[in-house]
């Protein structure tokens, strides 16, 4: 199993929840976290009024606001979910986000005592 964790637009998160569904993955988290990459945040990039502590100097910001979901996933699918919201997710501009693969060594269902793939589907 491999859950991925995508940091994302927050405007782009109906746009990939309806994709993983279509997939056959309608369960995922989402989390609202602050963050920034290399561009050290564009002020620009929010449509909202912004907190002072999270501007900074330089016109830029401290911290963007984004989105992060994350999804756990057999092995065989991991690559079209990843490429599936990158598809989504691409605009080909400052702040697109990043997407990370990591290894699960096991899940269990709580309720069913499931565990495995049987637990995630």
């Amino acid at each position: 199993m491999k859950e991925i964790i995508a940091i994302i637009r927050p405007k782009k998160v109906k746009a990939t929840k309806d994709a993983l569904e279509a997939l056959g993955y309608p369960s995922f988290m989402a989390l609202s976290v602050l963050g920034r990459g290399h561009q050290r945040g564009i002020a620009a990039e929010v449509a909202c009024e912004l907190p002072a502590d999270l501007l900074g100097r330089s016109g830029g910001m401290k911290y963007v606001p984004k989105r992060m979901i994350s999804v756990v996933v057999p092995d065989a699918d991991a690559d079209q979910i990843v490429n599936t919201i990158i598809q989504v997710n691409q605009t080909a501009q400052i702040g697109d986000g990043k997407v990370f693969v990591l290894p699960v060594e096991e899940a269990m269902r709580v309720r069913t005592d499931e565990h495995g793939d049987a637990a995630i589907l």
